[in-house]
């Protein structure tokens, strides 16, 4: 309904539009992004890594939205997964965006099968204190944190996670609403910052041998966009998100346009 989405988007004019417009202009898109991280999920298994620009929607749990959030992108691909794709029955989802992610948090409560590693800033939204239970390895921020003691407690906490479990997949929900300025995030993680976090995720993941999904999330700045095709570039020159394909014996002479046009992408979309 108009009104739901209204409430879960936070913008009360959508409640008065008609419902066929909401689905086509708000929903639609949502959905198409959903898509893509169930996607991407079985395309990580199959040549160790894909990254979605788009979904996240880690507040959405299987039976309610929130938080701009209207799909549980990150349940449904792990969900999909564990029933479709043989040799998937452990996942760790890194979730690195500044707020908590409860959906997935309240969907996995108690599956073993899930391990869930959260850094957020503790003084934001949601505050969900029930979803809070489902994480097993939880860094609570404070306001301002910046590069140097944030990179230290990913590397530390990134390491620690997967060395108490090794995972079948990994999905990182790569929120850049961490960095200086965000209006949401009350963190102050800078452009180089971000792109060095994403690149101790991906090292770990590598390192391991263990296929990785990334979702890009909350980030409300508009050069968040550069920073992002900033990030996919380093991975790339730095052969974490290339190797695997080449070697999955895929014929893959694309690869390279592909990601060259994803950034030129979006870096137009900032």
């Amino acid at each position: 309904w108009s009104f739901v989405v209204a409430t879960i988007t936070e913008i009360p004019p959508v409640a008065f539009l008609p419902n066929f417009v909401v689905q086509r202009k708000v929903l639609k898109p949502l959905r198409t992004q959903t898509g893509g991280t169930i996607m991407a999920g079985k395309l990580a298994v199959d040549r160790g890594w894909a990254i979605n620009v788009g979904g996240g929607f880690h507040h959405c749990s299987s039976d309610k939205g929130g938080g701009f959030c209207a799909y549980a992108d990150i349940t449904l691909s792990i969900k999909f997964l564990f029933e479709r794709v043989q040799g998937v029955s452990k996942a760790t989802i890194i979730d690195l965006d500044a707020h908590q992610g409860n959906g997935h948090e309240r969907d996995f409560m108690d599956d073993h099968r899930v391990y869930i590693m959260d850094v957020y800033n503790r003084y934001i939204y949601p505050g969900d204190g029930f979803a809070k239970r489902a994480i097993k390895r939880k860094v609570e921020l404070e306001w301002g944190t910046e590069d140097t003691e944030y990179l230290q407690k990913v590397h530390t906490h990134v390491e620690g996670a997967l060395n108490e479990l090794k995972p079948d997949i990994i999905v990182y929900n790569a929120g850049t609403d961490i960095l200086d300025g965000d209006p949401l995030g009350g963190l102050a993680i800078s452009p180089q910052g971000i792109v060095k976090r994403d690149e101790i995720v991906f090292k770990a993941a590598r390192s391991r041998r263990i296929p990785i999904l990334m979702v890009t999330s909350g980030g409300y700045q508009k050069r968040t966009a550069q920073i992002i095709a900033d990030s996919i570039l380093n991975l790339h020159s730095l052969g974490l998100i290339d190797k695997e394909l080449a070697s999955s014996g895929a014929e893959n002479p694309k690869v390279e346009n592909m990601i060259r046009d994803t950034t030129k992408d979006l870096t137009n979309l900032s």
